[in-house]
């Protein structure tokens, strides 16, 4: 019997051939060294084919300029040299008939400013630190969180034209769409929060001031055209703590956010609803309820998902697209063992999330194979096509 979960859907004119996304996950798999740090390589290219078997793929957050990089060995997509490392990733996941976004990235105030030798200094929506735990400076020394600069109005038009680039890039690398990832307190989050915003301008006060920047990143990505607004997801986190983040209104902004988001005929909205990230608690949680009421296109849901929730979220018609993190480390088979109702394999250690030691928890955890004197369950055609991987 297919499940909801197995269900084609299509966004635009890519049909999806499961519910199932691959949800993005900084890994921080670039080679090490400074002219290859940023890089995608060829492991990450055998990382992204090995769970091609995901409806969609969204791969790592990647920076869209030097002003919103911050993370050692996590890729850039800011020259066609960064293009076309990326297209050797697209290539090989869509020889194996899979679908893969970029999720494009600005860390804001969650970087430092070693990362920036043109500046010297981190950006936010408002000169306000981050108050917990610590940054990383570029040679991965844990340092003190520094004050961001408040970003000038010029400084905000050239974001948005950052974004702009690194989407015309990213078409040119052969993804089939992208992410804007406004979630986990980077820079287009702390626009949206009262806790990081603290702008008296047309980007600051009211709601919708708050979401007039990322309406606007939105609005000139469709606008130029390299992706057009069906191939264009966003991601918000309303619950999630993860930054030093948490803002009292947030029950009210991010509905309105939703609400904004669906006038533009986007391919999704993919909302972290799920608290296993961290939770702030400063309002009462908002729901993937809250969103779809308010979103009228796809809905993907993310954080804590098992099999069994993600199914009843989806047959619920709460959410069209669920999305698995951390079981996609250890199972790049997920969709496969979730079709046949196999095992999946141990969790990963969180050694192995994002340092950069190359294959070692990253390519290396094995495909299910079906034991000689196993009965089959399932499926009998696909069990044989999942065992033979």
């Amino acid at each position: 019997m297919t499940t909801e979960m197995f269900s084609k859907i299509s966004l635009g004119d890519v049909e999806l051939q499961n519910r199932i996304t691959m949800a993005p996950m900084t890994r921080a798999r670039c080679t090490p060294g400074d002219d290859s740090n940023t890089m995608p390589n060829d492991l990450m290219v055998e990382y992204y084919a090995q769970r091609a078997g995901a409806g969609l793929i969204i791969t790592e957050a990647t920076a869209i300029s030097e002003l919103g990089y911050g993370w050692i060995n996590a890729p850039l997509i800011t020259t066609p040299e960064h293009a076309a490392a990326w297209k050797k990733v697209t290539d090989a996941v869509h020889e194996k008939n899979g679908k893969i976004y970029l999720q494009l990235w600005h860390m804001g105030r969650q970087a430092h400013s070693s990362f920036h030798p043109s500046t010297n200094y981190i950006v936010s929506a408002s000169d306000v630190k981050i108050s917990t735990g610590n940054s990383k400076d570029y040679h991965g020394n844990n340092v003190e969180h520094e004050t961001p600069r408040a970003l000038t109005v010029e400084q905000i038009q050239e974001t948005i034209n950052d974004y702009v680039k690194a989407a015309r890039l990213s078409k040119e690398a052969g993804f089939d769409g992208v992410e804007i990832h406004g979630a986990n307190g980077y820079l287009i989050d702390q626009f949206l929060q009262s806790y990081t915003n603290k702008r008296t301008d047309e980007y600051g006060g009211s709601v919708e001031n708050r979401v007039r920047f990322l309406k606007e990143i939105v609005e000139a990505v469709i606008a130029d055209g390299s992706f057009p607004a069906i191939s264009i997801g966003v991601r918000m986190s309303p619950n999630g703590s993860f930054g030093d983040m948490g803002s009292d209104d947030n029950d009210v902004l991010f509905p309105h956010a939703a609400e904004q988001m669906s006038k533009y005929g986007l391919a999704y909205l993919h909302v972290m609803d799920g608290t296993g990230f961290g939770a702030h608690g400063k309002c009462k949680l908002v729901t993937a309820m809250d969103m779809k009421i308010k979103f009228k296109g796809p809905l993907m849901v993310n954080v804590g998902l098992s099999k069994e929730s993600g199914e009843g979220m989806l047959r619920s018609g709460v959410a069209d697209l669920v999305a698995y993190g951390r079981p996609y480390i250890s199972n790049p088979d997920l969709a496969e063992r979730f079709q046949n109702k196999l095992a999946l394999n141990p969790d990963s250690v969180y050694e192995d999330w994002w340092s950069p030691i190359g294959a070692k928890g990253y390519t290396d955890f094995p495909f299910y194979k079906q034991p000689a004197d196993a009965s089959p369950v399932g499926d009998e055609e696909n069990k044989e096509a999942v065992s033979s991987q």
